[in-house]
């Protein structure tokens, strides 16, 4: 199993970045999928999540600015995030989950976002 997170970078704050993970090796419309994140000195926190059937659910932090969507056909979830600011500044990371509730299954290797002021 494989979860291959992309699409980081360095972006102005304001600016938006789309991250994508595509998964490899897992029934892939079985799994709830999510976004976490870790900023330097900080431990990793929960972003976003979207479960099999497509409801979503967001952190506090990024509500209205990040959106979640999962293309079953591609095993590929997506992290769209807009009105980007320094505090976005983290590795992203996905990860999979089969059961509905408890830990994850399977993450991803991260991708590093940083926002510039």
């Amino acid at each position: 199993v494989q979860l291959q997170a992309s699409g980081g970078g360095l972006v102005q704050a304001g600016g938006s970045l789309r991250l994508s993970c595509t998964a490899s090796g897992v029934t892939f419309s079985s799994y709830d999928m999510a976004w976490f994140r870790q900023a330097p000195g900080k431990e990793r926190e929960f972003v976003s999540r979207i479960i099999r059937i497509g409801s979503t659910i967001y952190a506090d932090s990024v509500k209205g600015r990040f959106t979640i969507s999962r293309d079953n056909a591609k095993n590929t979830v997506y992290l769209q995030m807009n009105s980007l600011n320094p505090e976005d500044t983290a590795v992203y990371y996905c990860a999979a989950r089969k059961a509905v509730r408890g830990n994850y299954d399977f993450w991803g290797q991260g991708t590093q976002v940083t926002v510039s002021s």
